[in-house]
């Protein structure tokens, strides 16, 4: 059944997407004005950390060029963001707003309401508003002839107010009565097409692509009376194109299937929301506004974010969106809200691995979700994700098992084409592999004020009083990383003279910062490497390599499960970080965590290898492993090696310092909020994030509801670095982050610095920015290193 809708008016649009998904406002009540100066302060701040639109790409829609003339011309504020709660995960597709309050799905009929609050809210965030289907198509024949047995027939559409609107679409039609099913795609894919044709299927190729675009003129002929952005302009291309194929009798009807890559991965996974029409879809590598939902893209992961791809790409999204930078958790729905729609018709997604603009980890998230949605329509089976090798290219290899997608869900094949996951991990799942069973209620209730509190109750007045304490400290740290297995250690290549050939040993596709005039590389490669067979770079000032010991930096990635340490990236590209470090006179040391880049597929069994230990404890134990190896180079200050790391880097950093006396110091970008204070009353995902989301550290499982009872936390961690030096960074506008808690946790741990005289060595800068890596917090990170 066709699905076409006319939008609703955009104030009643907005006025009906908070009142059904949020009720009432949270925030307290405020004046008109206080809300209106409040609102602008916050465009000011929004503002001022968006690039510019790149308008080469396009505009920001027919009436504006850019983001400011849109602001200007709307009036549109932000949103009052304390009415909107706080969702850091994903939204759930099968919660509906009922009666004020917020309810499983249970009836058809609450999924009908379901399926109109996600439409609603999709149109008025993302994809702006489109018409009405047409009720005037005409299709005039352009061209048609034979190419062997296939018949090509190139068809204009014309459409829309005086059938103004056109699009052109060519069929290839195979040889025979029919009815057939269809193979849908945009101009630029028209040899994906033919690889369908030879399957039995009809190519249906539309002009809604870069390489021809007929819908870019429906920005002006709709231009007062919708704002679909060029993404859901090509979307509507194609519910046109489907209207055709309906009036065709060779056309089967219940077995139409879309795909599309890249930015047209993104239209098609739109385009299948909206039109049930539409029985299948394969969005591949779409990224960002595809797979990737807005949540997994932000600035921890090194996707694209919000900022990015909107600035880059002013057209394909709609304005608003941009309110939601650095606050993706106030964004209502998410990609897996797109997924949803298409429940219980076929969905595959599809991606490479490795590839810079995607993240796997995150396309699995939503998945996850959106299979909520099919399981209740009973459909499980019709929804499920692909992984390829390299980068982001595609070839007749994926395009052939994007078609055996299309006949397993219509039902021309039994043969399911369903790849395994790579971060298939529940908390519960690994209990069951563990056997480990907690009970929290033996552990006494602490806060993130006790530091100076002895295990006897008495006041901690002396270091040699906290050096007694530490150890029941770091005993905690380590019970919470898990059992470590036994460990070996590697001394690693010793010498400049034994560097290896780096990762295109076993061939890699991920590219590392280049070497310069100035900046030297070695690559350690196993055989002569760090850690159990790992691959790592070590970048030096080439000036200073043989003249004197160098101090080192290792660097710790974010959460950027798809290229690991990579110089690709918005303001996460590392070239001109390390080169600014190595011109400071530092030697910078970096490599894939365990889990990201090249070592995905180590991280997918650990929990089976390892049920007792954690992943967050291998992280930890690689550092150390670096940091051995590191100390064993004759070139290097072994008493000057450092860690700093931005997220998840962090982090890691943040326990292997207070565990390894042998670092000499740290930096913390965005790695920390106090573990015992972060519970859901605070908004943040809390330390689900670590037990049950990434998997990463699993017996704080057990904690969560109880965190106050959680054995060590971040100010116990930062006390037992002391007294060597500790740049902790946390920006104001982190919403994953409670800023006075890590003031706290900051202000406790000093106090044992202060019972080493050495107060100063603890810093704690709080910027105002939102969770990134930006060139501000790294001149910060500068300035401690100038300091060292």
């Amino acid at each position: 059944m066709n699905t076409f809708r006319p939008a609703a008016p955009i104030v009643l649009l907005l006025a009906s997407t908070l009142l059904n998904a949020f009720g009432q406002s949270s925030g307290a009540a405020v004046s008109p004005q206080e809300d209106s100066l409040r609102r602008k302060e916050d465009l000011k701040y929004i503002l001022s950390i968006l690039p510019p639109d790149r308008t080469s790409n396009g505009r920001v829609s027919y009436k504006d060029k850019v983001f400011t003339d849109w602001l200007a011309r709307t009036g549109e504020l932000p949103p009052d963001w304390s009415s909107l709660p706080s969702i850091p995960d994903l939204p759930d597709p099968m919660v509906l707003r009922k009666n004020g309050k917020n309810v499983p799905v249970a009836t058809q009929a609450d999924w009908a309401a379901k399926r109109k609050e996600l439409r609603e809210q999709l149109r008025y965030y993302i994809t702006g508003t489109y018409p009405d289907q047409p009720k005037n198509l005409e299709a005039v024949v352009l061209s048609e002839k034979k190419d062997g047995q296939v018949l090509l027939r190139t068809v204009e559409l014309r459409f829309g107010p005086g059938r103004e609107a056109r699009l052109t679409v060519e069929l290839m039609i195979p040889p025979g009565k029919g009815p057939f099913p269809v193979f849908m795609t945009q101009w630029n894919h028209r040899e994906w097409a033919q690889i369908a044709v030879k399957r039995g299927y009809i190519g249906c190729v539309y002009a809604g692509a870069d390489a021809r675009d007929d819908t870019e003129d429906y920005a002006r002929i709709w231009s007062e009376s919708h704002d679909f952005t060029r993404l859901m302009r090509r979307a509507y291309g194609a519910f046109v194109a489907v209207d055709y194929l309906y009036t065709l009798p060779i056309t089967d009807k219940k077995k139409i299937g879309i795909t599309g890559h890249s930015r047209n991965g993104k239209q098609s996974l739109m385009a299948a929301a909206f039109d049930e029409r539409i029985t299948a879809v394969v969005t591949s590598s779409g990224g960002s506004g595809a797979e990737v939902p807005w949540r997994y893209s932000a600035y921890p992961y090194d996707v694209e974010d919000i900022a990015l791809l909107a600035t880059a790409q002013p057209a394909w999204l709609h304005p608003r969106l941009r309110f939601f930078t650095g606050r993706e958790n106030k964004l209502p729905i998410d990609q897996n809200s797109f997924m949803a729609l298409v429940a219980p018709r076929g969905l595959m997604l599809s991606t490479a691995t490795t590839e810079s603009a995607s993240n796997p980890w995150g396309a699995e998230q939503a998945l996850k979700s959106a299979r909520k949605a099919y399981q209740f329509l009973n459909a499980g089976d019709q929804i499920m994700i692909r992984y390829r090798g390299g980068l982001h290219g595609t070839s007749a290899k994926d395009i052939e098992e994007y078609v055996d997608f299309f006949d397993f869900v219509f039902k021309r094949s039994k043969s399911s084409p369903a790849s395994d996951l790579l971060y298939d991990y529940s908390f519960e799942k690994w209990k069951t592999l563990s056997g480990e069973q907690v009970h929290t209620a033996g552990y006494p209730k602490k806060g993130i004020h006790d530091i100076l509190a002895s295990n006897g109750g008495q006041t901690i007045g002396s270091e040699k009083a906290w050096e007694q304490k530490k150890e029941t400290v770091l005993t905690n740290i380590r019970w919470l990383l898990g059992n470590e297995p036994p460990l070996v250690t590697n001394p690693g290549p010793v010498t400049l003279a034994n560097g290896g050939a780096g990762e295109t040993y076993f061939g890699s596709f991920l590219t590392r910062p280049a070497t310069t005039k100035q900046m030297g590389v070695m690559k350690v490669t196993p055989y002569r490497g760090f850690g159990d067979n790992l691959f790592g770079y070590l970048y030096y000032p080439v000036e200073k390599i043989k003249k004197e010991k160098l101090p080192v930096l290792v660097y710790l990635h974010e959460y950027d499960y798809s290229k690991g340490f990579s110089p690709i990236g918005h303001q996460h590209e590392l070239q001109s970080f390390f080169e600014k470090l190595t011109g400071m006179g530092f030697a910078v040391f970096s490599y894939d965590m365990m889990g990201f880049g090249n070592r995905i597929e180590e991280g997918v069994r650990f929990y089976e290898r390892y049920p007792q230990w954690s992943k967050m404890g291998k992280l930890v134990s690689d550092v150390n492993a670096a940091v051995h190896m590191l100390g064993n180079l004759e070139f290097v200050d072994r008493e000057k090696i450092f860690t700093a790391g931005y997220s998840l880097g962090a982090t890691v950093g943040l326990y292997a310092a207070a565990l390894n006396p042998a670092i000499a110091g740290t930096v913390s970008v965005a790695g920390f909020t106090p573990m015992r204070t972060d519970h859901s009353g605070k908004g943040t995902v809390g330390i689900r994030a670590f037990s049950h989301l990434h998997g990463l550290q699993p017996r704080l499982g057990f904690f969560v509801g109880r965190e106050e009872r959680i054995p060590a936390d971040f100010h116990e961690i930062l006390a037992s670095i002391a007294p060597r030096p500790v740049l902790v960074i946390a920006p104001t506008e982190d919403w994953n982050t409670t800023g006075t808690d890590i003031e706290a946790a900051v202000g406790e741990a000093r106090k044992i610095y202060g019972l080493y005289g050495k107060e100063s060595r603890l810093e704690l800068a709080r910027p105002k920015d939102y969770n990134r890596f930006s060139i501000p917090i790294r001149e910060l990170l500068y300035e401690w290193c100038g300091q060292l």
